[in-house]
């Protein structure tokens, strides 16, 4: 890879790592750019795990303290993410992703509308009791994601985030503080099976895992400073934009 390939690669994953603490999607957007600097496919996705272990780990790094972490939730739903994360990574090494841009394109939209239609969904303060339905529809989410987080990442934060908000009834700014800690967890079981394979970039991981652990605590400290409804819109505004970049891509 020449310098300046390097160099715009670097300002593309920092200036993605700042959007996506609040949006998710990372891979949606880093992984198409390392493929277009002809990286091959199965290492532009384990490469770019590693970076988004350092990206979570740099964007939970801020929300320490603010008492935004459901701790009653996260030992199961930690638990759930890496058994998940094990599957997907597993997945990664025996099937192909051609077809994941039409399913995630599809789940974006599902997202979308079912956002649109709750309009306080996300802002107003959870209720403290939820329905038996929806918390273990929480948990199931939580795993399924897992498994495709661990295959390729791509809006995985972006679902679980809605996720949460829907089931668990969590703000907005809840949500991502507690999808980035969870996604600490998703990408590193991801990413150690990776480099068992040998399938890591070292070099070039190492570089954009500094970049992305820095735009992670810059875009976490923007989340602090947005209120529920700006991260609404900005979450809803990038879920419709990419659902249908992503739709386009597959179509044609």
């Amino acid at each position: 890879m020449h310098e300046n390939q390097l160099i715009l690669l670097i300002a593309i994953f920092f200036v993605t790592s700042i959007i996506s603490v609040i949006t998710g999607s990372t891979s949606l957007i880093t992984v198409p750019v390392m493929l277009q600097f002809s990286i091959e496919p199965r290492t532009a996705v384990a490469t770019n795990m590693l970076a988004l272990t350092f990206m979570s780990v740099g964007g939970t790094l801020p929300f320490i303290g603010k008492k935004l972490n459901d701790y009653n939730r996260l030992p199961k739903i930690i638990l759930l993410t890496i058994l998940g994360s094990i599957i997907g990574a597993l997945l990664v090494l025996v099937i192909p992703a051609t077809t994941m841009p039409a399913i995630i394109s599809i789940l974006m939209i599902i997202v979308s509308i079912f956002s649109i239609t709750n309009r306080h969904t996300g802002i107003i303060a959870p209720k403290k009791h939820l329905s038996k339905i929806k918390e273990i529809g929480g948990y199931v989410a939580t795993f399924f994601l897992g498994v495709y987080g661990g295959f390729f990442s791509g809006g995985y934060v972006t679902m679980l985030t809605a996720a949460y908000v829907s089931l668990f009834q969590m703000t907005f700014v809840q949500a991502v503080a507690n999808t980035k800690l969870i996604n600490i967890f998703s990408s590193l079981i991801a990413t150690i099976i990776f480099l068992i394979q040998g399938i890591v970039d070292y070099k070039l991981g190492i570089i954009l895992s500094i970049t992305m652990f820095i735009g992670g605590i810059v875009g976490s400290k923007v989340a602090l400073k947005l209120n529920n409804i700006w991260l609404r819109r900005i979450f809803l505004t990038t879920v419709i934009a990419l659902a249908i970049k992503t739709l386009f891509d597959f179509l044609s």
